[in-house]
């Protein structure tokens, strides 16, 4: 059983990505935020989980457009990645990125994609350059249920496998593609045996336990730092927010959204730590220094400079 400070640390990664996302959606209301924003509330335990396992100093992750929540799991500050959503001097990326195109490999999160799945073939081309730069690096791939069914993923999944590539391919399956069930998209929805027609392992795991998302994925890295190859996750999980800001989610049956509330990974831990014999007044006061955190970042990259429409050109090949 993990320590209860392990545990913890969970909890308190996982309020910093969900108050994160919760100002973002306050900052989009009045406009200073713009632009296609993609939450991951509900999401968050598969993140501070997964990036618990890795060595982020040479492995590399690969998020979908729903990555603000990869890119603070792996270390970046908060302010820095509001700014950046705020378009400012100060951002991650000079604010060129936005909300859909964040990357930072100081960290070792090496971009978003908004192109649905292309993360995965990415993902296997820097596994490969593992095999040449004896790095030891292990990529992994992160994308939701719906690009499972893209060629590109097929692609990357089949040449890691014949390669042997130090790959983990994750799938966040949150059960909606976009806004279609994911039940009515595939005729067999544990996704994780698709692992068998390319010769590799695959697993089902509670997306919604930052334990057991730690475990998988360090078992996984275990396999592929060995030359074993290429791992399938299929990580459980729900959305309690809607695919985009503004989703009003007539696709959810009634009682979908509250099923999904109940289950969330942060209620659901807080009560285990309480089982364990952490006071409420811990884990209050742990929000509330993070609450503070995410406050003084957002207030902090408001007052930034706006980045400088002059230098659009700069970082670009000629």
């Amino acid at each position: 059983m993990p320590e209860t400070a392990t545990l913890l640390r969970h909890l308190e990664s996982m309020w910093r990505i969900r108050l994160f996302e919760e100002e973002v959606t306050r900052l989009r209301s009045t406009g200073d935020v713009v632009g296609s924003v993609h939450l991951c509330n509900g999401q968050e335990a598969i993140y501070v989980g997964a990036c618990a396992a890795l060595d982020l100093a040479r492995d590399a992750v690969f998020p979908t457009y729903r990555g603000h929540g990869w890119t603070l799991a792996c270390g970046a500050p908060p302010h820095a990645l509001f700014a950046e959503l705020l378009g400012r001097a100060t951002g991650i990326n000079g604010g060129r990125g936005g909300s859909a195109y964040l990357t930072a490999p100081g960290h070792g999160m090496y971009g978003e994609n908004s192109i649905v799945g292309a993360g995965a073939p990415i993902a296997a081309g820097a596994a490969l350059a593992a095999t040449f730069d004896g790095s030891g690096r292990v990529a992994l791939a992160a994308f939701g249920d719906g690009a499972l069914n893209q060629g590109a993923v097929h692609e990357a999944m089949n040449f890691a496998a014949v390669r042997s590539l130090p790959v983990i391919f994750l799938v966040e399956n949150n059960h909606y593609s976009e806004l279609t069930p994911i039940s009515d998209m595939v005729r067999v929805d544990r996704l994780f045996k698709r692992a068998s027609a390319y010769g590799v392992p695959g697993a089902r795991v509670d997306g919604n336990d930052p334990e057991a998302m730690r475990k998988a994925v360090a078992e996984a890295v275990r396999r592929a730092r060995a030359g074993d190859g290429p791992v399938v996750l299929e990580a459980m999980t729900q959305r309690i927010v809607g695919h985009y800001i503004g989703d009003a989610q007539h696709y959810r049956p009634a009682g979908d959204l509250d099923a999904a509330l109940a289950a969330e990974p942060i209620g659901r831990l807080a009560a285990h730590l309480r089982e364990l014999g952490v006071d409420q007044s811990t884990l209050d006061a742990l929000r509330d220094r993070v609450a503070g955190e995410i406050a003084e970042a957002s207030a902090r990259a408001l007052t930034d400079p706006l980045a400088d429409p002059t230098t659009v050109l700069e970082h670009l090949y000629a």
